[in-house]
């Protein structure tokens, strides 16, 4: 996507978009020759969304490329991932609304559950309540280190906010989580010569929570990834001309919408919650972000069927969706999560893009196979679903004479 090329093109009309976002939608058989978990679900609702729009599957990043939440979500907001590149710490800070000054050094933290022997056994801690972590916010954030101001905040379930401030901070730090049970929690290193002293700090850090923690039952020790400073990006109203607004359960992607300059409302974490938002708002936005989590959760926990439960469940809100009366209707995921893997995964993901100019293709079911046949293509670019939006949705000039 270049900006420059995009933003002449760019006009005003009235028409509405709606970005559907399941959560790692995307996933594998449970077992050989059986059914992904989209397929093996009853989706009459997204099937017939599919048999009158398009469909594919993209590729958030790039072919064999496994993404993260943030660069997954990037590209389908039109940003080039690869370009715009942002950690989780200041996507977690922009989430709960705390306010980082630049120079600021941002972390998103797990609390996990490691052994005696110090090897990590639940990164997540059992997805400790959001209570219990504020509770132990409040215990490392009377941890000091000299040179630096510390500032530790809840997000949610077992995620908070590590913050550092200081003088001469640097972002190029590697993360601490090994990414897997089983191991031990990494040492926090530099990427680059220029973060040797910031590492060090946090080891210092780590050092000092690892002994606060101890005697808790479960959340005894930190993980931290996603080092990163405020960045300086365009802002998606600036680009794509769209008044905008992001619905979501979790601060993370709320924080990621506010970085391209969204309208934010948090929901409880409940798709009819978030469709009362989205209707309540429907008339004072042009773009509508609706991101549903469940599905993620479910596959990262291994559950092949609360997976197909879940996409069952928001199958049978489409019609209240379609009740709104939007102009173009784009429902994917933002990378796949199959639950054998318990993890994202380089997988590409559906996609339906649906409105009334649409020249439908020959697909008339949601599912991963059967996308592989629709006119998006197999390996779709997730960043080329804007122009394609815009295009629907009447707002693009033609480029030329």
């Amino acid at each position: 996507m270049d900006f420059d090329f995009i933003k002449p093109l760019v006009k005003p009309a009235k028409t509405k978009i709606l970005l559907l976002v399941m959560d790692g939608l995307g996933g594998l058989p449970a077992e050989k020759d059986g059914e992904t978990e989209l397929e093996a679900a009853n989706t009459p609702n997204l099937d017939q969304l599919t048999e009158q729009g398009i469909c594919g599957l993209h590729e958030p990043i790039g072919p064999g490329i496994t993404p993260g939440s943030g660069p997954s979500h990037l590209a389908l907001f039109g940003y080039d991932p690869q370009k715009y590149q942002i950690g989780r710490g200041v996507l977690a800070a922009s989430g709960i609304d705390f306010e980082l000054n630049s120079g600021d050094v941002a972390a998103r933290g797990n609390f996990c559950t490691v052994d005696k022997g110090g090897v990590v056994t639940d990164r997540r801690a059992g997805r400790i309540s959001t209570e219990k972590n504020a509770e132990l916010c409040v215990l490392l954030e009377k941890i000091s280190v000299p040179g630096i101001e510390i500032f530790i905040k809840p997000v949610k379930e077992h995620r908070f906010l590590l913050v550092i401030r200081g003088a001469d901070l640097s972002e190029h730090v590697l993360d601490t989580d090994p990414q897997a049970v089983g191991e031990k929690p990494l040492e926090a290193k530099p990427s680059s010569a220029d973060g040797e002293r910031t590492a060090a700090l946090l080891n210092t850090f780590i050092e000092k929570a690892a002994t606060v923690l101890k005697d808790q039952h479960l959340a005894n020790m930190v993980l931290l990834r996603g080092f990163s400073m405020l960045p300086g990006w365009p802002k998606f109203h600036e680009v794509f001309g769209l008044k905008s607004a992001a619905i979501a359960a979790y601060p993370m992607y709320l924080g990621l919408a506010k970085l391209v300059g969204m309208k934010t409302y948090p929901s409880e974490n409940k798709i009819d919650d978030e469709l009362e938002i989205l209707k309540k708002h429907w008339a004072d936005f042009d773009f509508f972000y609706v991101h549903i989590k469940s599905i993620d959760s479910a596959g990262e926990d291994g559950d092949y069927f609360r997976r197909i439960r879940l996409i069952e469940e928001v199958d049978s809100r489409i019609p209240l969706i379609r009740q709104l009366d939007p102009d173009v209707v784009i429902v994917t995921g933002d990378h796949s999560t199959p639950a054998i893997l318990k993890a994202h995964s380089w997988h590409p993901v559906p996609v339906i893009l649906w409105s009334k100019y649409c020249r439908p293709d020959s697909v008339d079911r949601f599912a991963e196979r059967a996308c592989v046949s629709g006119s998006l293509g197999p390996h779709f670019p997730a960043v080329d679903l804007m122009p394609l939006a815009l295009a629907n949705a009447l707002r693009l000039d033609k480029f030329g004479a």
